[in-house]
């Protein structure tokens, strides 16, 4: 049972970044996923999350430039990142929302100014 995140970077202001989040193990259709980020001096937060039927929900401050995505035949989680802020930096997770909450490895993000 495991989540597999991808695709972190660096990139400049403005830029676009896609991670992807593997899961293996369990029934991943059922469950709420979400991602989480953890920037420099500041608590984790949650980014984005996505119902087993499809429904999004963001924080405010990525709300019209990231899209929460899921393909329930490949097991795997997205979150397109456009028009990247500095203040986006951070380190991005994965999350299988349940009773007994599973983590993926984060996956670092810098978006330099």
């Amino acid at each position: 049972v495991q989540l597999q995140a991808s695709g972190g970077g660096s990139v400049q202001a403005g830029g676009s970044l896609r991670l992807s989040c593997k899961a293996s193990g369990f029934a991943f259709a059922s469950y709420r996923m979400a991602w989480y980020r953890r920037s420099p001096g500041k608590e984790r937060e949650l980014v984005a999350s996505i119902t087993s039927g499809g429904s999004a929900d963001y924080v405010d401050s990525v709300k019209g430039r990231f899209t929460i995505s899921r393909d329930n035949g490949k097991n795997t989680v997205l979150l397109q990142m456009t028009s990247l802020k500095p203040e986006d930096t951070g380190v991005y997770f994965c999350k299988r929302d349940s009773n007994v909450a599973l983590w993926g490895q984060g996956t670092q993000v810098t978006v330099s100014s």
